[in-house]
């Protein structure tokens, strides 16, 4: 089973993997812990471990709201991601508002009150994940995928056909490559070698926007950037 939430000021894909018959894992939880944990409870699902595909505050917001709201009930819900991309919450990097606030369009407004809704309480990283690493406890593989960021991931069921894709792969679209970290070439280069490779009929379930299938952007996607708030 697969569920997904549509959170947050930039409507991030929130996804409920299932594991097993009343435990899962949550993807990029990035905003509205108290609609996700209810999202979990109406389908009688406890988290497991909180996966980030990357750093960006849209993905990653409200994880530690949904720790806590878990604390009695699963006091060991982990919290794992890239270590590339550990600068985004690390509490000693100095750089860190900055970093988080570069990937939001300058001297705007509505930016600035989403970068104020979104940054705060960042959460605490328990393990980091590694290209080719296997979840715990599931059938999802990790595939390091840098571009979008540095340390990108996705992840990858054969069993399910299901690929989560983050920032990197969108229904017709890539992930933006035009801030500080992000890197065109590299991005192109970890789409083209890594999940174009995959089955046809993969599902692509990406990080904003509509599901897609390996076969669709095989087809049609030109490889466009997305230069959205994304």
């Amino acid at each position: 089973m697969v569920e997904r939430l549509i959170i947050g000021p930039m409507y991030t894909n929130t996804y409920i993997v299932s594991i097993a018959k009343k435990e899962c894992i949550v993807i990029d939880p990035g905003a509205d812990p108290g609609f996700i944990k209810a999202s979990l409870d109406k389908i009688n699902m406890t988290p497991k471990a909180i996966i980030f595909t990357h750093g960006h505050i849209d993905h990653t917001s409200g994880a530690k709201a949904l720790q806590r709201a878990y604390k009695e009930k699963e006091p060991n819900l982990l919290v794992w991601m890239h270590e590339a991309d550990f600068p985004f919450l690390d509490p000693d990097n100095s750089q860190r508002d900055q970093l988080n606030r570069l990937f939001l369009p300058g001297d705007n407004p509505e930016a600035d009150r989403v970068f104020e809704d979104l940054y705060q309480d960042l959460p605490h990283i328990d393990s980091f994940l590694s290209h080719g690493d296997i979840i715990p406890e599931t059938d999802l593989q990790v595939i390091h995928t840098p571009g979008h960021t540095p340390g990108s991931i996705c992840l990858y069921s054969e069993e399910r056909s299901a690929l989560f894709t983050g920032d990197t792969l969108f229904f017709d679209a890539i992930g933006r490559s035009d801030f500080p970290g992000a890197d065109e070439q590299v991005l192109m280069e970890s789409i083209q070698t890594k999940l174009l490779v995959l089955p046809h009929e993969t599902r692509i379930f990406p990080g904003h926007g509509p599901f897609s299938t390996i076969e669709r952007e095989l087809r049609d996607n030109q490889m466009k950037t997305d230069h959205g708030m994304l």
